[in-house]
C-alpha cells in the first residue's frame, strides 16, 4: 500500500531472490530416499521506510536472513511436503515473527526430479531430470488472510494431426493458407488460483498440493489430446486452450481461476524442387520445425467473483 512520504506517494517492498535449496527425506528404514529441489524467491512489505529516508535500517529484515530461514525451515521439514506447503510455512513465518513485516510473499519453482526405474523396479534413490516445472505462490498476511497460486511451466505438448484453421480474417497482407490437418504444438504456462482465503482453511492432508498439481496437469493433457484411439479436433489454439482452463474449473471445485498461455510453435511444411522437379513434395510427412516467430495465445477464465 502507498505511503505518502515528503509529499510523494511510495511503496516499496524487499526480498531476497533466487535461493537454491534441495531437501532429501528417508524413509523409516532408511532405505527409500526421497528429494526435493526448489528455486525460492522472497518478498516482503514491511514498515521499514526509514531505512530509504532517515538512513536507519533497524526495521529491516536483511535479506541474508531471509536466506538462513530459507535453509533452516527445510532442515525443521522432519516430513516430506509439498512446495505450496513450504512457502505457506515460510511466509507464516515472516509475518509472524517479525512485526514490522505486513505480508509475505513467497515463490517456488520446483525442479523435475523424477524417481527412475532400473529392471521396471522403482530405484530406492536415483532420480533422472524431468521437464515441466511445478510453480507456486503465497501472499499472506499478517491476519492469516492468502492467496495461493499453483502452476505448470515449459509442458511441452504436439499432435501430428487434428488440428486446423480456417475461417480467419483475410486481406492483401494474409498469406496463411486455410487448412483442416496440419501439427499442432505448444508450450503450457498454466497458472491457477485456490479458493482458500486463509492458511486456516487449507486442507491437512499431506501432499495434498503435489497430488493435485498432478491431477491438474493431467487434466490439461488429456483434454489437449483427446481419447487414445480417436483424438479431439482442435480448430485453432484459442478453442483447445479454452476447453482444457473450463475442463480444469470443471473438475476442480476448489480452483478459482486458471490463467494459460500457449505459443502456437510453428512446423513448416516442406516443399522442395528444382527445374528438374520436386526433390520433396510435401505429403503430411516432413516438416522444417521453428520456434520463432510464433503464435501468441493466452486467455483466462475465472468462477464469478474470482479474481486472478
Amino acid at each position: 500500500m502507498a505511503k505518502n512520504v515528503e509529499g510523494f506517494e511510495f511503496e516499496q517492498r524487499h526480498g531476497k531472490e533466487r535461493v537454491r535449496v534441495a531437501r532429501v527425506w528417508k524413509s523409516k528404514d532408511g532405505k527409500r530416499h526421497f528429494v526435493v529441489e526448489w528455486r525460492v524467491s522472497i518478498n516482503l512489505l514491511s514498515d521499514c521506510v526509514n531505512s530509504y529516508i532517515r538512513d536507519d535500517n533497524s526495521d529491516i529484515v536483511a535479506t541474508d536472513t531471509m536466506k538462513n530461514t530459507v535453509y533452516a525451515k527445510a532442515k525443521e521439514c522432519s516430513e516430506i511436503l509439498s512446495a505450496e506447503d513450504f512457502a505457506i510455512l515460510l511466509a507464516k513465518h515472516f509475518t509472524s515473527f517479525y512485526r514490522q513485516v505486513t505480508t509475505a510473499i513467497v515463490n517456488i519453482v520446483e525442479k523435475p526430479w523424477e524417481r527412475v526405474s532400473v529392471d521396471g523396479q522403482p530405484h530406492e534413490h536415483g532420480f533422472k531430470l524431468g521437464s515441466e516445472k511445478h510453480t507456486t505462490e503465497a501472499i499472506v498476511k499478517k491476519s492469516g488472510a492468502l492467496q495461493l497460486t499453483s502452476g505448470i511451466e515449459g509442458l511441452s505438448l504436439l499432435k501430428t494431426t487434428k488440428s486446423g484453421f480456417e475461417g480467419f480474417i483475410r486481406d492483401k497482407f494474409t498469406a496463411l493458407p486455410e487448412t483442416r490437418e496440419r501439427m499442432l504444438a505448444t508450450e503450457v504456462t498454466a497458472l491457477w488460483r485456490y479458493t482458500y482465503e486463509s492458511f486456516y482453511s487449507i486442507p491437512q492432508k499431506p501432499l495434498y498440493f503435489t497430488d493435485k498439481y498432478l491431477d491438474v496437469k493431467r487434466v490439461l493433457v488429456d483434454t489437449f489430446f483427446g481419447s487414445p484411439k480417436e483424438g479431439v479436433y482442435s480448430p485453432s489454439v484459442q478453442s483447445t486452450l479454452y476447453q482444457m482452463g473450463k475442463a480444469t474449473l470443471n473438475r476442480f471445485p476448489d480452483i478459482a481461476s486458471i490463467q494459460l498461455k500457449m505459443p502456437n510453435i510453428h512446423f513448416l511444411p516442406v516443399n522442395l524442387s528444382n527445374k528438374d522437379g520436386h526433390i520433396v513434395k510435401f505429403d503430411d510427412d516432413v516438416y522444417l520445425p521453428t520456434d520463432e516467430p510464433h503464435g501468441s495465445i493466452e486467455a483466462s477464465l475465472s468462477r464469478t467473483r474470482s479474481k486472478m
